[in-house]
């Protein structure tokens, strides 16, 4: 059911819609938005606080890891002095360094025996200087360790020889230790000459990075981390995760993120994560110590609800005020809409009586608003005037006045446009019907001529002059043309072809002239070589001139026609006059041209056989006269016959005898197969139809001097000389050897007309001999 609503109530309630919507969408979309960049803005502290918090880690560590550096470089010294010396020396260096750094637990180094005793000869064996504190005392050792075999992180370090930090791990070193602490280790190799010969390295506790990470809260609730390259948990909060896999504790984020595999390269990672129903925003920074190659990461952990709480207040103010907006602009609407539908009120009832089709000068309006609801107004009153001239200028197109004057409203009046076009259609269809009636006449004047010359033709086939002279007069006279001419081409002689003029017409009087044109001589001989109509209006002063008893002058216009049959030309019509030629003449003029050469073949045809007839009776008469004669020489010819058809079985029964042993084959001159006995299709097994057709050489490939001596094989034969040769053929996958001859057969003229071809199967008498 279509609901009907008055202008004033649909703006009320389209506008107040449409309010409400873009109202809802503007309040979502800024809140939305404030609530994306708190969100933005909290991640990235928590980001940077991560990012600060690892530069912290990894000054500590750094610091550490330059210590070892300084003393692996500086015990290069240890080759100017003897091992004692050098091992005390050492020894005391570690104890100055110990006490000045009380954070280290350990300090020790490790040396290849191979490098520091020229005597021992293993791969593995070391010595190691140690230091480490015990209840609050400085204890040292040296030690020969791995005589037998590096351990496995040992041997790794050896590889790798670069400055490394360890996994966490707990004090295991010495095993008399009595305490136990989480610890790493920091180690830089000595390298000389690019040989490894040891190491020099400090474990620390963990313990100062564990108060470090407890004092990182940028927000409430949060907490840090810190990860070794492994994925051990190196310092939490929650000490129970001390030394526990971060795939432990987080097992569905290092799934979907690859926790582990981006705090190995060193990457930033950040998520979110949900542990039972609670959001957390998870920042991982990495710690990049000195030159090693395993980074560690130190995270941060904020609850997303914290990040959010701001961003939330704000989105629930921002709801309130869009609430009031809107109902400050429905009352706005209102007041609105009741002024902008009263004068829209009265447009509508005019344009109700345009609907009708009622249109008169009474119909206009005045709304005076100073708006666009007055410029409405005045276009409305504008189209009612140009509705008014248009309905004139139709009436005066009824009555026929096709040329009265209009002018469009704009460029873009479409009615106006169509009006003009109609008038313009109209006069076209004037014009066209006026072109029509000519074309008509034209179409008329043509089929009538061409029905008066096929009487012509019809009634004068019998005398090839009398023809030609209607023909050229009747031609003339219905071109209202003044001169013409009809050629006919002679080629009795074939050495001699021309153009004979066999009728010209001039002034309504038959003029007999004699006038010879030879093939592809003048304008009438090119027409006849070229076979196409020759039109002309320039003529030559000297070509022709048409003389009355008032004196001569040029013709206007020339017209050549070739007289075709297919495309053989018969003749040439040449037509002259005092006008120009129109299209429809010459087109005239050239299909009367076909109609005229087929009855010229006709009436040559018919002149021809009356000359043969009259050769025939004479010769009949001479014949008789020749039979007396005949008769007597066939009673000699009738002994001959007698003589000749004994020889004639002589010679069917050598030929029979020749196509049951011998393969017999006819070639023409140009060595295709023209005729083959049934005795060598039965050794090819093929049909006649298979062999007839193909050529002698067929399938064989020539070498340069093959091939000369093929040809001078057949010259040879042409020229009446027999050949004779033994031929190697495979057939069916038998070698077969054959000797063939070849015979030139003559005609009666004593001319080689064909090649005969006897050929012996001599297989058998070959393989005996």
């Amino acid at each position: 059911m279509k609901i009907k609503l008055k202008i004033q109530q649909k703006i009320q309630l389209f506008i107040i819609s449409a309010s409400i919507v873009i109202y809802i969408i503007a309040v979502g979309y800024i809140s939305l938005n404030a609530r994306k960049m708190a969100y933005s803005d909290a991640t990235e502290v928590t980001n940077r606080h991560a990012h600060e918090a690892a530069k912290d880690v990894k000054a500590k560590l750094d610091a550490d890891l330059t210590l070892v550096k300084t003393l692996a470089d500086a015990f290069h010294t240890h080759k100017y002095l003897p091992n004692e010396q050098w091992q005390d020396l050492f020894s005391k260096m570690y104890y100055e360094v110990f006490i000045n750094n009380p954070h280290i637990y350990s300090l020790w180094d490790s040396w290849e025996l191979n490098a520091i005793d020229s005597t021992w000869n293993k791969p593995t064996g070391r010595f190691v200087i140690i230091y480490w504190r015990e209840n609050g005392v400085i204890k040292h050792n040296f030690e020969f360790r791995s005589m037998d075999g590096d351990p496995v992180l040992y041997a790794e370090i050896k590889t790798r020889r670069v400055p490394s930090i360890w996994e966490p791990y707990e004090d295991v070193f010495t095993e008399d230790k009595a305490e136990k602490f989480l610890m790493t280790s920091l180690n830089a190799p000595i390298i000389e000459d690019g040989e490894y010969i040891g190491i020099v390295a400090v474990d620390i506790t963990l313990d100062r990075l564990q108060e470090l990470v407890e004092e990182i809260k940028p927000f409430d609730g949060s907490y840090a981390f810190l990860i070794s390259n492994g994925g051990l948990i190196a310092g939490h909060p929650d000490k129970e995760l001390l030394n526990v896999k971060i795939e432990d504790v987080f097992p569905d984020d290092n799934l979907k993120h690859n926790i582990v595999q981006n705090i190995r390269e060193g990457k930033p990672l950040s998520y979110i994560s949900e542990t039972d129903g609670v959001q957390n925003y998870i920042s991982y920074a990495p710690i990049q110590v000195g030159e090693t190659t395993t980074p560690w990461s130190i995270a941060i952990s904020v609850p997303v609800d914290t990040i959010m709480a701001k961003a939330n207040r704000n989105f629930r103010i921002s709801l309130i005020v869009g609430v009031f907006g809107i109902l400050l602009m429905a009352l706005v609407i209102a007041f609105i809409s009741r002024n902008i539908t009263n004068p829209l009120t009265k447009i509508t009832a005019l344009l109700k009586n345009l609907a009708k089709g009622h249109i008169d000068d009474k119909m206009r309006i005045k709304i005076k608003t100073g708006d666009e609801i007055e410029e409405m107004t005045e276009a409305l009153n504008s189209s009612i005037d140009g509705l008014n001239k248009k309905v004139d200028f139709a009436n005066h197109i009824g009555q026929g006045e096709l040329n009265h004057s209009f002018e469009l409203l704009s460029d873009d009046d479409v009615l106006g446009k169509s009006l003009i076009e109609m008038r313009t259609s109209l006069i076209k269809a004037d014009e066209e019907e006026e072109k029509r009636k000519v074309e008509d006449e034209k179409r008329r004047w043509a089929n009538e001529g061409l029905a008066q010359f096929a009487d012509v033709l019809r009634q004068n086939n019998d005398n090839l002059e009398n023809l030609a002279t209607e023909i050229i007069m009747g031609l003339v006279n219905y071109l209202k043309a003044n001169q013409g001419g009809l050629f006919i081409l002679n080629d009795d002689d074939k050495d001699n072809i021309y153009f004979n003029l066999l009728s010209a017409f001039a002034y309504d009087r038959r003029k007999y002239l004699k006038k010879q044109i030879l093939i592809g001589e003048g304008l009438v001989g090119i027409c006849g070589i070229e076979k196409k109509t020759i039109f002309m209006t320039d003529i030559p002063e000297d070509y022709m001139e048409i003389t009355s008893g008032l004196g001569g002058a040029s013709p206007k216009s020339l017209l050549i026609v070739p007289l075709k049959l297919e495309e053989d030309v018969l003749g040439v019509l040449e037509i002259a006059s005092f006008n120009v030629f129109e299209k429809h003449e010459i087109e005239f003029v050239e299909k009367l041209g076909e109609s005229i050469a087929s009855t010229l073949s006709a009436v040559r045809i018919n002149i021809r056989t009356s000359e043969l007839l009259e050769r025939s009776q004479q010769q009949a008469e001479e014949m008789a006269a020749q039979e007396e004669e005949m008769r007597q020489n066939m009673e000699e010819l009738q002994a001959t016959q007698e003589e000749s058809s004994r020889k004639s079985s002589e010679m069917e029964g050598l030929v029979e005898a020749l196509n049951i042993s011998s393969y017999v084959i006819e070639y023409n001159l140009d060595g295709i197969i023209q005729s083959v006995n049934d005795n060598y299709l039965s050794l090819l097994g093929l049909s006649k139809d298979e062999v007839i057709g193909t050529h002698h050489s067929g399938n064989i490939e020539f070498s340069e001097q093959q091939k000369t001596a093929y040809e001078k094989f057949w010259r040879e034969l042409r020229s009446g000389k027999v050949q004779k040769e033994t031929t190697k053929v495979k057939i069916n996958n038998r070698q077969l050897i054959f000797a063939e001859t070849y015979t030139p057969i003559r005609n009666t003229d004593g001319e080689v007309y064909k090649i005969l071809k006897i050929s012996n199967n001599i297989t058998d008498f070959q393989n005996q001999h």
